[in-house]
């Protein structure tokens, strides 16, 4: 049975995620909400300098830093690959951490709902997404996981964890709706861990359904790197939704329609997200598979 002593919460690794931000303050206010007697419960503010400034990052997206060649360097760096090795310090090391649990909150311009993003396929971050899944229909667990490339997330420093990305919210707001259904996500996250920490976890159907990153997708471009197109209005807002040949994915500056030409029937996430522009994604596709778990 899984047992858990120190658990993390995370906000604002994106400085302009507000969500994620006020929830850490929040519960620094009132730490009642997440105290339980089994575990204890860090509450972290990740990035407070691109908080302070509101914007996603100072200098380099802090949710790229966890690599060990940063968190191993000991030479000048950025603002952000400092905060990495000073986080990574605190809770880790990576792949030896001091923390049993790490939740990262964030928030996506995308039409992304209640997400689950998996980082690690331990069992236990399966059981657990599937429970949340099971007691909370709307949740979607999206599996971004890269096999053959070292994770720059900071939940790659504990296998045991994950993020949640809630929206649609532009950033540097707050929606009080949103707000609440993290909230409660969090605080139903925090119950099972001590649940589990009780030996007392309520028996689920062990198949749950998980979107499996398959590649991410640019928009159309010119010779110069320039955009030269849009998601398609028929694909805009519907993350999750499936796209077959045929379908329209981008819409021109010339009003021309680009179709999705490929074989595979897909479910994009992360459609028209803002924060990845400068990163050349337009969306990231996924395969949705349905897969059986040990309990």
């Amino acid at each position: 049975m899984e047992s858990f002593k120190k658990v993390a919460i995370m906000g604002g690794t994106h400085g302009n995620e507000f969500t994620g931000i006020y929830l850490i303050k929040k519960f620094e206010k009132f730490p009642q909400l997440v105290t339980k007697s089994s575990f204890e419960t860090l509450t972290v503010l990740s990035n407070p300098e691109a908080f302070r400034v509101c914007r996603r990052y100072v200098d380099k997206d802090l949710n790229r830093c966890f690599v060990k060649e940063i968190l191993n360097n000991f030479l000048g760096s950025t603002y952000e690959e400092n905060r990495a090795k000073f986080l990574n310090q605190t809770l880790g090391p990576k792949e030896n951490p001091q923390v049993d649990f790490i939740l990262d909150l964030h928030t996506t311009t995308a039409n992304m709902g209640l997400s689950i993003i998996l980082l690690s396929n331990h069992p236990f971050n399966i059981r657990l997404a599937a429970y949340l899944s099971s007691i909370e229909p709307t949740v979607k667990i999206y599996s971004w996981i890269e096999p053959d490339k070292e994770s720059s997330f900071l939940n790659s420093i504990c296998e045991r964890g994950f993020g949640i990305e809630v929206g649609p919210i532009p950033h540097g707001t707050l929606n009080a709706h949103l707000f609440e259904q993290t909230e409660r996500l969090i605080l139903t996250i925090l119950d099972y861990l001590d649940q589990c920490n009780q030996n007392d976890i309520s028996k689920i159907d062990n198949t749950v359904t998980i979107y499996q990153h398959l590649k991410t997708v640019d928009y159309p471009k010119n010779k110069n790197g320039e955009i030269e197109g849009m998601v398609h209005p028929e694909l805009q807002g519907r993350d999750y939704e499936e796209l077959k040949p045929g379908d329209p994915l981008f819409l021109t500056f010339d009003d021309r329609t680009i179709y999705y030409e490929e074989e595979a029937l897909v479910y994009p996430v992360f459609i028209n997200e803002a924060a990845y522009y400068e990163k050349g994604i337009a969306m990231c596709l996924t395969t949705k598979e349905s897969i059986e778990f040990p309990m």
